[in-house]
């Protein structure tokens, strides 16, 4: 028997970034990666810096940014919560990439901060979406 597509937000503080209707979500939680389908058991998971993989109904890919959150299963429905959240397409990656090298190079040298390190790994996710929408 076909299941119903999972209805999907991606929000941040400031906009619904996302919101669909899709077959597959997979996102990074604090316990490691997790995959979201038609008919999955609820679910209250806490979220670390990295890309949220959304596949669409119609079996596009979107590749989204975010700064950590939370994501929420019930009933069909899939809703992640992030401070930040970026599409990987408004994802400018030459200025991510340069953010990232000054990043790693101050972490490598042990000056960088715990909020550093923090932006460090959303940057880095911004590149991952970045690159994965510019290969679509």
């Amino acid at each position: 028997m076909d299941r119903a597509p999972l209805e999907v937000e991606v929000v941040s503080a400031d906009r619904v970034v996302w919101s669909g209707d899709a077959i597959n979500v997979i996102a990074r939680t604090v316990e490691g990666d997790i995959g979201i389908l038609p008919g999955h058991e609820p679910l209250l998971a806490l979220l670390v810096p990295g890309v949220v993989e959304v596949v669409t109904a119609d079996g596009r890919s979107e590749s989204i940014a975010i700064d950590g959150g939370f994501i929420s299963v019930a009933h069909g429905h899939v809703s992640v919560l992030s401070q930040m959240a970026q599409p990987g397409q408004e994802v400018s990656l030459d200025q991510a990439r340069k953010e990232a090298s000054t990043l790693e190079d101050k972490a490598l040298k042990g000056q960088a901060d715990d909020d550093e390190l923090h932006h460090l790994r959303i940057v880095q996710a911004q590149i991952r979406a970045g690159e994965k929408a510019s290969a679509n």
